[in-house]
């Protein structure tokens, strides 16, 4: 006992060694995988403006983008935490190029420069040099896109917050969708829709005093907190193609075509888009169906009262142009709203005395009214495409993709709360998220395509080593 306790008092703790900082480092770490995974020297070019060529040195600009892909690499909350743990992590200090007793450059500087000195541009070709990797290598399959949004919860206290009147936003396709009105209208023999007077709408929201470009977000039986939505596009490999933040309230279907412009300009070899219901609008069904591509989205579910007739009771009679309903009467066409919608109505006479009336309308007038978007049949089509083997295909593989796309964000790389205020700053935060995802993936890629028969040798070595111990048994086995 004696010999054990002086043995462990002589902890070698002020012995020096001669070692280089490679040696310290495993050979198949996940560092150094991702350091050979691009050329780190492409940064250069981005930065170069941004740094006067007189004055003291300043740190590598390189270094800089490293010690931040380190923080989203391991999910490490904070860049103060990151240069803690480079500090003392020699695998770290191997990956930004520091020795042993290098002083590692302090946390606000690597903050002054992502808040301050870079651009939300530089983030973007930082994002688009790691993907443009894994295009070059051939891991990115555009072919198919799967876009969904998740919520991250803002730095901001859901307490202060006050309501204010705002502008309302403007739809995208709110001028062709009124063209287009005006057409259906004329061919129903009606009056084009007066135009509005030039008035600007307000509506009502709360918003945080502490960050005032967050959106009150609840959903089910989520706590209403103050957040901000991601928004996000990556193909079947999990390769993250684009991504669009905005305020945490906004649909997810009002904030998709600007995702969409941005992955199909770079991408325009998409053939299949695939989203979850909240996407399944007739303007976005439109948009895609017109552009040559395939929707595949799920069914959504109709937003009938309880104990009334679903909508797809009331059957629609194209030659006709009516709707029928379950009572075999006549709805026919009446107007065509601002909205879009055409109005089909029914007789006030037949409905006052009709013996399903209490399941089909609770109108003084005793009028059904049913409505048809002028854009209906683009949702009519995605239907037809769900029921297809390319439609049920493609979304079964959402849960493979997107959503384990931000499983792994989330549980992994830190991406449930932001410690960042602004929309610019959560964008750019985000983007450096996806793109260290990016990184990772291509490195452990590149490494496997490199290593072929590393896996196989090290299964080949346990797999004999456990048959040599125990043999299986030519018997059959018997159950008591």
């Amino acid at each position: 006992m004696k010999m054990l306790e002086e043995k462990r008092n002589n902890n070698h703790r002020n012995d020096g060694e001669i070692v280089s900082l490679d040696m310290l480092v495993p050979r198949f770490h996940l560092l150094r995988k991702i350091d050979k995974a691009i050329d780190w020297k492409k940064i250069y070019p981005i930065v170069e403006s941004k740094y006067s060529k007189i004055g003291r040195p300043s740190v590598d600009p390189v270094v800089l983008v490293k010690m931040v892909m380190l923080q989203h690499l391991y999910g490490i909350r904070s860049l103060r935490q990151t240069v803690a743990e480079i500090e003392v992590n020699v695998a770290y200090r191997w990956f930004i190029g520091y020795s042993l007793t290098e002083k590692i450059p302090h946390f606000s500087t690597v903050s002054y420069n992502f808040l301050h000195r870079f651009d939300s541009d530089m983030f973007e070709q930082i994002f688009t040099i790691v993907l443009n990797e894994g295009i070059d290598s051939g891991y990115v399959k555009p072919n198919v896109i799967f876009v969904d949004a998740t919520h991250i919860k803002a730095n901001a206290n859901k307490k202060k917050q006050m309501k204010v009147h705002v502008p309302k936003a403007v739809k995208i396709y709110e001028e062709q969708l009124h063209k287009e009105i005006d057409e259906d209208r004329d061919d129903h023999d009606k009056k084009p829709l007066k135009d509005k007077e030039e008035k600007e709408e307000l509506v009502e929201k709360t918003v945080s005093t502490t960050d005032p470009e967050s959106g009150l977000f609840c959903k089910g039986e989520h706590e209403r907190c103050f957040a901000y939505a991601a928004q996000t596009a990556c193909d079947k490999n999990n390769f993250v193609l684009d991504v669009n933040v905005v305020a945490g309230n906004i649909h997810d279907s009002v904030s998709f075509d600007s995702l969409y412009d941005k992955v199909t300009g770079r991408f325009p070899q998409i053939e299949t888009v695939v989203a979850d219901a909240a996407y399944k609008t007739p303007w976005i069904c439109k948009r895609i169906i017109d552009d040559g591509r395939i929707p595949s989205m799920p069914y959504k579910r109709p937003m009938t009262k309880e104990g009334f007739f679903k909508k797809y009771e009331y059957v629609y009679d194209e030659y006709y142009d009516c709707f029928i309903c379950p009572n075999n009467k006549i709805l026919r066409y009446s107007t065509t709203n601002r909205d879009g919608n055409r109005e089909y109505k029914s007789n006030p006479h037949e409905c006052a005395n009709c013996p399903m009336r209490e399941q089909c309308t609770h109108s003084r007038e005793m009028q059904k009214i049913v409505t048809r978007h002028i854009w209906e049949e683009y949702i009519e089509k995605t239907e037809d495409i769900r029921h297809s083997k390319l439609g049920a295909e493609t979304y079964k593989l959402r849960s493979r993709t997107i959503e384990r796309v931000f499983a792994d964000a989330k549980e992994k790389h830190a991406m449930r709360y932001t410690p960042y205020r602004g929309l610019n700053q959560v964008a750019n935060w985000v983007r450096l998220k996806f793109a260290a995802m990016n990184l990772k993936k291509i490195a452990m890629w590149k490494f496997k395509d490199e290593n072929p028969h590393r896996k196989t040798t090290v299964f080949s070595f346990f797999h004999s080593l456990f048959f040599k111990i125990a043999p299986i048994s030519t018997q059959k086995p018997c159950f008591a």
